[in-house]
């Protein structure tokens, strides 16, 4: 696939179209007197391609050097406005009626968010899946990923710029760089995702190893715990000599029993006595209420109501009987229940001598072997040493689990490693290596006069597990150039993959060319127009070597009165 046009618009209008060629694609900053450029946007067109293959929309609007801050004015610019990033590839730039790809994206979150193949919504997920059908038909497994396999082709990020075959994160592990030039140099290995896996899970499992060894080994809980087990056994074998009551316990609950049974009756008596006072009370005070007064005083004051008032039928002491009948009555009504009140509280004040003689006869008892507290001490030391014994046992069953875990895993990876350091599997990576090599070699001796090569070892990492690890060197011994294999790497795979029909992108991306020596920056141009291939740099105009200062090559001029996305404009 080739980049055939990157156009940056609105709803209104659009902002930029820029179109691709074959050969040397220059983004050229025309700011005067620059040394690294002004912030024009020159590496954004870059980070704009990458984004629209699956890139993190943040890159656009972050300052690369601390990664947390960002241009705000360009951040807001893209939202504010729904600016639509629209990147088209085609399988050839010479035709119109090739296969393309239409891609598009934007920076608006969720409902409103774009991204979009040919067309269709996708979701995250499926974004890079459909990328990698279209653009690696061939390539079915999920290991390597879609972005794994384009990162030598997309040079703007440090670790893209400085390293030839180290494109990805720098927790990365050997294992996925070994799957992924693997697939790249055409060894098929259909075990690479599950191998990958189960070295992850081996690493996951060491690591859970190391914590729960953090403190101890294995064998030293295993030994700690043995002690522990003479510890029990010696505990209880002190408690069992201890000179206990038999029915200590029975008796210890009887106590607590009783001592229930005296609160609740206790209470009982306390409040029939209550009762009892009450009633007595309220009898003296009825009958201290009778009538004893001068009864022959009190007659005449009613001899002279009478002979003054008709009608009076009762005579005084009739009167005076009558009221000290009926208080009488009272008193006998509310004193009636006195007796039962009584019976009742004697049976209750009975029972609770009772209950307290037993409390009495059976503290007794369980003082007598003055053991209780011994008891409580070894019983509290037996608590803490079984504490210890199902901490240590809960340790060693995880380690044993792990360790367990370890053993299935690694039997797994021996499975496969059977087949992928076979003779004839390291024969096909041989084979492939040399066919790269006869690139890379005749690629770096046209621009530099050196001779690059790449190279495998088969190392055994600190896990005991083995692994293809590929790497650059310089077959003439010399320091060489870094640059300059990075960009003879990136080019030799590209006619490496054509002639072994294996799919590519046919597009590099670099930034910051005029790092490079004028001489291999003009060499590589003329090395890509004759191929089949575009080279995509950013460099500063004043930094361009003069057989390179031809508007032909340039695809896009920026300059502090013309920025990029031309915010000062709108």
């Amino acid at each position: 696939m080739f980049l055939k046009q990157l156009n940056i618009s609105t709803d209104n209008k659009v902002i930029r179209e820029i179109k691709f060629r074959k050969g040397i694609n220059l983004i050229v900053d025309e700011s005067k007197e620059q040394i690294t450029g002004n912030n024009v946007g020159k590496t954004t067109v870059l980070k704009l391609i990458d984004f629209s293959l699956g890139a993190d929309s943040r890159q656009i609007y972050i300052d690369p050097e601390t990664k947390k801050d960002e241009y705000k004015i360009v951040k807001d610019f893209l939202i504010e406005n729904k600016v639509l990033i629209t990147l088209v590839l085609t399988e050839d730039l010479d035709s119109s009626t090739a296969n393309k790809i239409v891609i598009e994206r934007n920076f608006l979150p969720r409902k409103e968010n774009i991204r979009r193949v040919n067309g269709d919504d996708l979701t995250i997920d499926e974004f890079e899946i459909r990328l990698s059908e279209l653009i690696f038909p061939d390539h079915h497994a999920e290991k390597p990923t879609f972005r794994q396999i384009i990162s030598h082709n997309i040079r703007y990020k440090d670790e893209n710029i400085n390293n030839t075959l180290k494109t990805l994160d720098k927790y990365t592990t050997d294992a996925e760089y070994e799957t992924l030039y693997l697939f790249l140099l055409g060894c098929e290995f259909s075990n690479g995702k599950s191998r990958q896996e189960i070295l992850s899970k081996i690493q996951q499992e060491n690591n859970f190893k190391k914590r729960l060894e953090k403190q101890q080994t294995k064998t030293a809980y295993e030994t700690a715990l043995s002690l522990v087990d003479d510890e029990i056994e010696h505990l209880n074998k002190n408690k069992s000599n201890l000179n206990l009551n038999k029915d200590f316990e029975l008796d210890l609950d009887k106590l607590n029993n009783i001592k229930y049974k005296i609160n609740k009756v206790s209470s009982e008596v306390s409040k029939l006595n209550i009762r009892k006072n009450l009633i007595i009370e309220a009898g003296q005070e009825l009958n201290n209420s009778k009538a004893e007064i001068d009864l022959q005083q009190l007659q005449l004051i009613y001899q002279q109501a009478t002979s003054q008032i008709q009608g009076i039928q009762k005579t005084f002491n009739e009167l005076v009987e009558y009221h000290n009948q009926m208080t009488n009555e009272k008193i006998k009504f509310i004193t009636k229940d006195l007796p039962n009140l009584e019976k009742t509280i004697n049976t209750r004040e009975k029972e609770l001598r009772g209950l307290l003689s037993d409390e009495s006869e059976l503290s007794a008892v369980i003082a007598k072997s003055d053991s209780y507290e011994e008891l409580e001490k070894l019983i509290s030391q037996l608590n803490e040493q079984f504490r210890k014994k199902g901490e240590y046992e809960n340790i060693i069953q995880q380690l044993e689990e792990v360790e367990g875990n370890i053993r299935n895993y690694n039997h797994d990876l021996g499975t496969i490693d059977e087949e992928l350091f076979s003779d004839k599997f390291e024969q096909t990576v041989k084979s492939q290596l040399t066919k790269f090599n006869r690139h890379f070699s005749s690629i770096s001796n046209r621009l530099y006069g050196e001779q690059y090569l790449l190279k495998y070892d088969i190392i055994t990492n600190r896990n005991g597990q083995r692994l293809y690890k590929f790497s650059a060197f310089n077959a003439n011994m010399s320091s060489g150039k870094k640059q300059g294999e990075i960009s003879c790497f990136d080019i030799a795979y590209i006619l490496f993959a054509d002639e072994e029909n294996i799919s590519c992108l046919h597009f590099i991306l670099n930034d910051k060319k005029e790092l490079m020596h004028d001489n291999q920056l003009v060499k590589i141009t003329d090395l890509v127009n004759q191929n089949n291939m575009q080279f995509v740099a950013s460099i500063l105009k004043d930094k361009l070597p003069e057989q390179l200062n031809n508007e032909e090559y340039f695809i896009v001029k920026l300059s502090q009165d013309d920025k990029l996305f031309r915010i000062e404009n709108s």
